[in-house]
């Protein structure tokens, strides 16, 4: 029988006291606030991970023209937010 030990470091489970996690992305927690407000205020909408995502592959049509205008609106506001706060 042959035993192999395998040590391996899981982030956030080394013991410290809980708080950030090193190595992370400087701009991680705002873009990850910025998504949680899109994601409360379109709370019907797939948004998915990437906000230029919904701007490429959104369909021009697929919704009445306010709500349409009130969604590009919202996703672009968005990510211009996160691209400031780099």
């Amino acid at each position: 029988m042959v035993v192999v030990a395998v040590r391996f470091r899981v982030p956030g489970f080394s013991g410290r006291a809980p708080g950030p996690v090193r190595g992370l992305r400087p701009g991680a927690d705002l873009e990850g606030r910025v998504c949680s407000e899109l994601s409360a205020d379109l709370p019907d909408e797939d948004l998915g991970e990437y906000l230029y995502d919904c701007i490429d592959l959104y369909r021009m049509g697929s919704k009445p023209r306010c709500e349409e205008v009130e969604f590009l609106g919202l996703v672009q506001d968005a990510i211009d937010e996160m691209e400031r706060g780099r």
